[in-house]
């Protein structure tokens, strides 16, 4: 694929913008997808190259969980395993779907992942800040890493936020451990994907690694900002883009 100018400058501001909103209140995926698809490349090349544009944030955010001891290691082994493999069959089933098939699923499940993602009424902050590792805390793990895992393989919008949801009202995690063992199971699912949708030629390294420096460097800023309410932020600003997203759909250019 030729690279052209205007395609860094959509891709670079609104990856770090993706960078900033998820460091604050999450979302981001629901940013740095349409960022990539507003720049011309078709779905599977998208959905592949949006793996190395966010790589930088969720190795970042995971390294800051884990140095303050948010992810339980014995509990992070199990998930890791079925992250693997779930992201791993969900990126081979997503590049078998016919290109104009997977433009229809991205247009239905974006508007779908945005409600999930901007509705705060789905998270459960009544959970334990001591992790129990007992056999539902075990399972509730390795199927969500699974299946959410797959879910990230084959498209990857809101995949942090679906794996917090769980841990909050399954394991009974508090949001704050449920956000630390999330960032490990979504670094491993975006890795895990992003080689596979690598091998099979289909990430545009260049545009991707563009996009992974501004990721970073908006989630750094982004972190070091003392905002409350950031999901007041979040939900305009993820609103505008996929706003901006269908206007260029619809008008088929």
């Amino acid at each position: 694929m030729e690279l052209t100018a205007t395609m860094f400058l959509i891709v670079c501001p609104l990856l770090f913008l993706a960078g900033f909103v998820d460091s604050i209140g999450g979302g981001g995926g629901l940013i740095s997808l349409p960022a990539f698809l507003m720049a011309g490349l078709p779905p599977h090349a998208a959905i592949a190259t949006n793996k190395l544009g966010a790589f930088g944030g969720s190795f970042t955010a995971t390294i800051r969980f884990i140095h303050n001891r948010c992810v339980s290691l014995h509990l992070a082994v199990p998930s890791i395993i079925a992250a693997i493999l779930g992201s791993s069959l969900g990126a081979r089933l997503s590049l078998m779907v016919d290109e104009k098939i997977m433009s229809y699923i991205l247009i239905a499940i974006l508007p779908l992942s945005a409600f999930l993602v901007l509705n705060r009424k789905l998270f459960n902050d009544s959970g334990s800040e001591t992790v129990t590792l007992d056999l539902r805390t075990y399972l509730t793990a390795t199927a969500a890493a699974f299946i959410v895992g797959a879910y990230d393989g084959f498209y990857g919008p809101g995949t942090g936020t679906f794996l917090i949801i769980a841990f909050t009202a399954f394991a009974k995690l508090s949001i704050k451990n449920a956000n630390g063992q999330a960032k490990v199971i979504n670094l491993t699912t975006n890795v895990t994907s992003m080689i596979v949708f690598l091998l099979n030629g289909q990430i545009v390294i260049l545009l991707g690694l563009a996009g992974c420096l501004c990721n970073m460097l908006g989630g750094y800023i982004g972190s070091g900002l003392a905002l409350a309410n950031g999901s007041k932020i979040v939900r305009p600003i993820v609103i505008f883009v996929l706003i901006l997203l269908f206007i260029k759909i619809l008008s088929g250019n």
